[in-house]
């Protein structure tokens, strides 16, 4: 594993993290939970030192069942990672609580699932808009600092043209240190905040960089996603426009990059402002598929050109 900056934070960090939503939310199929706890085992073997979860990674009863599962998963080796959660949003809640009394019931409710006393990471979950933000919130999420309770602060980005200016505005502030932000070959759309937040120190980590599966390379023209499945709501237009576009960037396997989510991290990964990319694996294969990339030599400026010559529009996050 090497290992980058979460910008001004002077937190290091692997450049491969493990993300959890896929251990609770169904979006992508089951997993069983005695798997999940070895997907972190080897994230943790493999030298994955940032584990991202969330109170929404659960189910309509029941918040944090990810959370539960990592808790118990790193066991005494809490001590040898960082945790990031967030806060605001959850599965078994309606609306939205940018307050100071939610996100004080919230870390509360996190510290307990993951069986630790600090979150290293607190992100804001998605928050659509500043409406949604009481001024209270910022208050409220100082005094968890200062109880050691909570250790930065940053922002994970969703409907991105929507609240990429309040988050610019946070950093500027020094209210946060860090975004989250869907990143990969097929959406591109936060390439400039990228850029932005490095030239000023600011940390980014990505994530569906695989594009919800589509980088995967296991999407064909002819797959019939499940029900519950985040890409059922494409038609078979949209599918195959998808696939087409995913099978122009095959350009990019080649020696010691040998399959389709070794290439799309790698891609990630040679934009020196991303301090990590997340995988969401769902098994140790899918993990460990990916583990190898920040050892393989970055993309030459030819394959980079070739690739942005590939890059015909962004495709949006389901």
């Amino acid at each position: 594993m090497k290992y980058r900056k979460l910008g001004r934070t002077g937190l290091d960090v692997s450049e491969i993290g493990l993300g959890t939503w896929s251990f609770a939310s169904r979006a992508y199929g089951d997993v069983d939970r005695t798997d999940a706890e070895t997907v972190v085992g080897a994230a943790l073997d493999g030298g994955v030192t940032l584990f991202d979860t969330a109170p929404l990674y659960g189910s309509s009863d029941e918040n944090g069942i990810s959370e539960q599962i990592l808790g118990q998963a790193l066991g005494a080796r809490r001590e040898d990672v960082l945790i990031s959660t967030k806060f605001g949003r959850g599965s078994a809640q309606k609306g939205t609580s940018f307050d100071a009394a939610g996100v004080r019931s919230s870390v509360e409710a996190s510290l307990g699932r993951l069986s630790t006393d600090r979150i290293d990471v607190l992100f804001f979950h998605s928050p659509f808009g500043a409406d949604e933000i009481a001024n209270d919130v910022w208050g409220a999420l100082d005094a968890l600092k200062a109880s050691g309770k909570i250790r930065f602060v940053g922002h994970s980005i969703s409907k991105f043209s929507d609240t990429e200016s309040m988050a610019r505005a946070w950093f500027d502030e020094r209210k946060i240190d860090f975004v989250q932000v869907v990143y990969s070959l097929m959406n591109r759309e936060s390439s400039d905040l990228i850029s932005s937040l490095g030239a000023s120190d600011g940390g980014v980590v990505a994530r569906e960089s695989l594009a919800n599966g589509f980088l995967s390379g296991a999407i064909t023209r002819e797959t019939v996603f499940p029900q519950n499945n985040l890409n059922k709501r494409y038609g078979p237009e949209e599918l195959a426009e998808r696939v087409d576009y995913v099978a122009r960037l095959k350009c990019l396997v080649r020696d010691e990059i040998t399959t389709m989510p070794q290439a799309a991290f790698r891609w990630v990964l040679d934009n020196p402002n991303v301090s990590l990319v997340l995988s969401g694996a769902r098994s140790v294969a899918e993990l460990e598929d990916v583990l190898s990339v920040p050892h393989s030599p970055s993309y030459t400026d030819d394959e980079m050109a070739q690739a942005e010559g590939n890059h015909t529009k962004d495709f949006p996050a389901a």
